[in-house]
Order: C-alpha cells, then sequence, then structure tokens
C-alpha cells in the first residue's frame, strides 16, 4: 500500500505534467496564429503578421470590440441594475422596512381611516350647518359653529371646568403618587402588598370607579357617615354645584395616584445608590435629601406621568355620564366632552357638537404636542 508521501508526489507530478500540456498547447496556438495573419491583440493595439500595427485605444465606452469574427459586448465597467419600483424603495427606505410591510401597513391603513381619517371628517361637519335629519351642505362651509360656541357662555364656562379639572387632578394626582413612591421606596414591610392596593383602581374602568364612588357621595353614604363622627357634615357631594368638581377630582385622584405610584417608583428605582449616600454623608435629612437631590432627577418621569393624566382628564365624559346617569352633570361639573355629547346626540346639532368636538380635539393637541418636542429634542424618539 502506497504511503501519504508517495501519494503526495504522485499528485504533484500529474500537476506539472498538465501544466506543461497548457503551455506547449497556448504556444502552439500563437505559432499558427501568427502564421496565418491573424490579428494579436497587445495593450489595446492590433499587430499583424505582414508587420504593420494599429495603435488604437482600448474602447470602455461600452462599445463592441472584433476578434476573430466574434463580437465581445462590455457594459462601460459599470454593471446597471434593472431598476423597478421595489428596488428603489429598498434603496430609499431600507430591505427590513419593505419586508415588514404585510404586518405593519394594515394597521396604518386602519388608524388612519378610522381615527385620522375620522377627525378629518368631523372638521369639514364642523363647517357646515349639519342638524337634524338633513343632510349636510358641503359646498356651504363657514366658521359660524365655532364663533357661536367661542361666544357661548355655556361653552366657555365648560372649557374652563375642563382646565380646571385637567390641572387640578393632574397636580393632586403627582403629590400623591409621589409620596406614596417615596414611602414604598423606603423598603417598607409588605412592600409588594401595598404597592399592588394602590395600583389596583387603576384597572378598574370609569364606569366602575363612577359607581363606587356615587355609592360613597351619598347622602347617606359611607363618607357623610364617617365625617359624621368627626361633627362635620352631612354634604350634597353630587349636588352641590360648588364642590362637585372637586369631587370628581377626589375620585379621578383615588384612581390614578397608582399609576403615578408606579411611574416615580420605577424612576427612584433607577437613581444610583450613591446619590442617596452623598446625600447622608453631606448631613442631609429626609426631606432635603428628596426635595434638593432626588425629586429634580424625576423631571422626565413627571413629564411623562403628566400627559398621559391630562389626556386621562380630557376623557372624563363616561364618569361623569355613570356618576350623574345622563348628558347633563350638575353646572359645576359640566366638561367640554359631555357638553360635545349633549348637543350632538341629544339636540342634534352636529355641526355645533362637531365643532366643539374640534375645540377639544385642539386641547388635547396643546398638550401632546410640546411632550412630543420634549422627546424629540431629547432624542427620545
Amino acid at each position: 500500500m502506497a504511503t501519504f508521501s508517495e501519494v503526495r508526489e504522485l499528485l504533484k507530478r500529474v500537476a506539472r505534467t498538465d501544466d506543461g500540456d497548457t503551455t506547449s498547447d497556448s504556444e502552439t496556438a500563437t505559432d499558427a496564429g501568427s502564421a496565418t495573419g491573424d490579428e494579436v491583440a497587445t495593450d489595446g493595439g492590433t499587430t499583424r503578421s505582414d508587420g504593420s500595427a494599429t495603435t488604437d485605444e482600448p474602447r470602455i465606452d461600452g462599445s463592441e470590440v472584433a476578434t476573430d469574427g466574434g463580437e465581445v459586448k462590455t457594459d462601460g465597467g459599470v454593471q446597471q441594475s434593472d431598476g423597478g419600483l421595489r428596488a428603489t424603495l429598498e434603496d430609499r427606505v431600507g430591505e427590513d422596512f419593505l419586508e415588514s410591510a404585510p404586518f405593519w401597513l394594515p394597521p396604518v391603513l386602519l388608524v388612519g381611516l378610522f381615527v385620522y381619517g375620522a377627525v378629518l371628517w368631523n372638521a369639514v361637519i364642523s363647517l357646515t350647518d349639519y342638524e337634524g335629519f338633513d343632510d349636510p351642505d358641503y359646498f356651504d362651509l363657514d366658521f359660524d359653529m365655532y364663533v357661536q360656541a367661542l361666544t357661548s357662555s355655556q361653552v366657555i364656562d365648560a372649557g374652563v371646568n375642563t382646565l380646571v379639572l385637567m390641572v387640578g387632578f393632574t397636580v393632586v394626582a403627582l403629590v400623591f403618587g409621589l409620596l406614596i413612591a417615596v414611602v414604598v421606596d423606603r423598603n417598607i414591610r409588605f412592600e409588594n402588598t401595598f404597592r399592588t392596593i394602590y395600583l389596583l383602581p387603576m384597572s378598574l374602568s370609569f364606569v366602575v370607579t363612577a359607581q363606587f364612588w356615587l355609592w360613597m357621595y351619598d347622602y347617606d353614604g359611607v363618607l357623610n357617615n364617617s365625617l359624621g363622627l368627626l361633627g362635620l357634615g352631612p354634604f350634597e357631594f353630587i349636588g352641590n354645584q360648588q364642590i362637585v368638581l372637586a369631587s370628581v377630582v377626589f375620585a379621578l385622584v383615588w384612581q390614578f395616584s397608582g399609576y403615578t405610584m408606579v411611574v416615580y417608583l420605577a424612576a427612584l428605582r433607577a437613581i444610583p445608590t450613591e446619590h442617596f449616600e452623598a446625600a447622608r454623608v453631606d448631613g442631609a435629612s429626609v426631606v432635603k435629601m428628596y426635595w434638593r437631590v432626588i425629586v429634580p432627577q424625576l423631571k422626565s418621569a413627571t413629564v411623562s406621568a403628566s400627559v398621559v393624566l391630562m389626556v386621562f382628564s380630557l376623557k372624563a365624559f363616561d364618569f361623569l355620564f355613570a356618576l350623574v346617569g345622563g348628558y347633563r352633570p350638575p353646572n359645576g361639573a359640566d366638561i367640554l366632552a359631555t357638553k360635545m355629547v349633549r348637543e350632538a346626540f341629544q339636540n342634534q346639532n352636529w355641526a355645533y357638537g362637531s365643532a366643539i368636538a374640534i375645540l377639544l380635539f385642539l386641547m388635547a393637541l396643546s398638550v401632546i404636542g410640546p411632550y412630543l418636542y420634549y422627546e424629540y429634542t431629547n432624542d427620545n424618539l
């Protein structure tokens, strides 16, 4: 049996034999070509057997070069893609973006049609005189409904109540949530149970919360009976227009303070422990430590929670509807959302209700717009 070294030597001999044959064939072909007067291309020129020579430069413009009756086609050194819509889109937006289109394109189209399309249609209706069962006239558009809304004392009062509800509810919920988060962050016993109890109301709907507090605010309810033990009350929390808005704010704070607690608690847990230790070393008390060192670092959490709370306050229609059992809450609690629904679905003033809806939409946009700009400037979008 042949050894490995013998096999390797045999392969080398075969390779040398093949190289010799190839070289011999090449030389034979060259000699034959010279004898018959064929052209031999060298350095872009052509040398003939009769001694004449041409010195044409190589063709690099994509033209054809004739050799021995054949044609060699070149593309000028640059290979062109055949283009097409798909290739163009891939160059502009990327291949991954295009391949994922079946997953994100249908939701985008649905949201565009049923959300933003509905907002646009609502804006168009607000420019008409559409009411009752008449057909809207889309060829006679004006701003009469907006003038009527902005000069109406009822709409102005509802707008003021909306602003008071939005600001009061947001501020109180942030304060309560921050205090609860600070207490939980101190590693108290039964932390998980305490956190769950405060977060549980967030899972309830506005309707359930309204029914719960309607029972609490009853003239003979738990709250009045508890205040009676202190020699206070009883109070008409819902019927008294002087305190009805405060009652609504308190109920909403009860529901959403758990949300702000979670937001602040997550932000507190993200602060390095070195900051706490440095404040203790400097002799700062617990109050000063949180007020001067910790709270300033909660700016991002405060902004995010504020936006969510303000948007929820603008959507408080179902809470008020379930609380009073109708479209007409007490004067002190009438907000733009209830005024809009009342004008549209009770009085059938569709254009007027649409104008109020657009005003409410602009108010929500004034809250979300600055927040998106803030996040964009901080490279969070």
